[in-house]
């Protein structure tokens, strides 16, 4: 079964609380197809900036498999799975249009990429470093990508420089 082709289906399973990475290692050991994209988040932790990853849709992760060779019942006793999503006694189906299109928003590393170019007047958050969720907007962007920023502090409006990569439309 091919990742990103159209036959594939897709289903969404709940995690347990903190079972992230043991339910992906366990699916993929009994050769699932997972598909789990992530988003940079900064916290402060006591006096420091912490940037980590942490899934786009926390608690849960989407597992492709063939319904009609039945199994999936397998996939309910996976250490770090609670259960698929189901409606009534069947998995509920994500459809491909949904997949295929936050596959193509992740880059290699699952992470989202901007869906457009910014441009000046544009309203983004910013995803990292000691303004992470402080709302701005784009003031001007330099060829190398380099975002100007006006953000509002303290009732003024401060200019600060950003890396594109940094900021995400609001």
């Amino acid at each position: 079964m091919s990742f990103h082709d159209r036959g594939t289906t897709w289903f969404l399973a709940q995690l347990r609380p903190n079972s992230v990475k043991i339910a992906e290692r366990n699916l993929k050991r009994q050769g699932f197809c997972t598909f789990l994209p992530v988003e940079e988040v900064t916290r402060r932790v006591k006096s420091k900036f912490v940037t980590s990853e942490r899934p786009m849709f926390p608690g849960y992760i989407f597992v492709a498999f063939d319904i009609s060779k039945g199994g999936w019942q397998v996939i309910n006793s996976t250490t770090g799975i609670a259960r698929l999503v189901s409606f009534g006694k069947n998995p509920a189906l994500v459809p491909f249009d949904v997949i295929s299109g936050l596959m193509l928003r992740c880059d290699a590393g699952l992470k989202p990429m901007q869906s457009k170019m910014l441009s000046a007047g544009d309203g983004v958050t910013i995803t990292s470093g000691p303004f992470a969720d402080f709302v701005a907007e784009v003031e001007k962007i330099e060829p190398g990508r380099r975002v100007w920023a006006l953000l509002e502090v303290m009732g003024g409006k401060t200019r600060v420089v950003l890396d594109e990569g940094r900021v995400r439309l609001i």
